[in-house]
């Protein structure tokens, strides 16, 4: 599938409100365990993501808008999140990562991005040089894995109590997700 600019907008727009309804109200036990030493908790990816509503999404896409591969983006701190979001409840990790998203995907729509500003390139440290639309669909992906991660992170709190039934069931089989960019 190549990407779509409205088909991947409409994904965007519901992840916050797909981790509202999976999430909320529930339980510490289900939110903020984790699969073990140096993983994340569901807190810790929601916390994740609003650090990359921030700083990575919208933020690059203006650069490669206004600089191109001229400048390479900043760095991206995958642990932000430690420091970020301590203090703060489950509930508002939700109420923030909904109100940011909204923002990013009302400043994304004011763009008014054509085909040839999709095509545009900008400097990743890491990964050299990507076009727009690779960054946008990448967001797109990039919540789909931190979704995946977060069903596994919870599936994994019952690894042991489902017994027998844990060859079975294809989430408690997963090793893992593709680390972030």
């Amino acid at each position: 599938m190549e990407y779509d600019f409205e088909d991947a907008v409409a994904l965007l727009a519901r992840t916050p409100a797909t981790l509202d309804a999976f999430l909320r109200h529930l339980p510490e036990s289900w939110t903020r365990s984790n699969e073990g030493a140096k993983t994340w908790s569901v807190f810790d990816i929601l916390g994740h993501l609003i650090h990359g509503e921030r700083t990575d999404w919208m933020p690059r896409a203006r650069m490669i808008l206004q600089f191109g591969e001229s400048k390479a983006f900043e760095p991206f701190d995958r642990l932000a999140q430690e420091r970020d979001s301590q203090g703060k409840s489950l509930a508002d990790l939700l109420d923030q990562f909904a109100l940011l998203r909204t923002e990013s995907l009302d400043q994304l729509r004011d763009l008014n991005l054509r085909p040839a500003d999709l095509a545009r390139h900008g400097r990743h440290p890491a990964l050299g040089v990507v076009t727009l639309s690779q960054l946008l669909a990448a967001w797109t992906a990039h919540d789909l894995t931190h979704l995946h991660q977060i069903s596994r992170v919870m599936a994994h709190q019952y690894r042991e109590a489902v017994g027998p039934w844990g060859k079975y069931l294809g989430v408690l089989q997963c090793a893992g997700h593709s680390s972030p960019a």
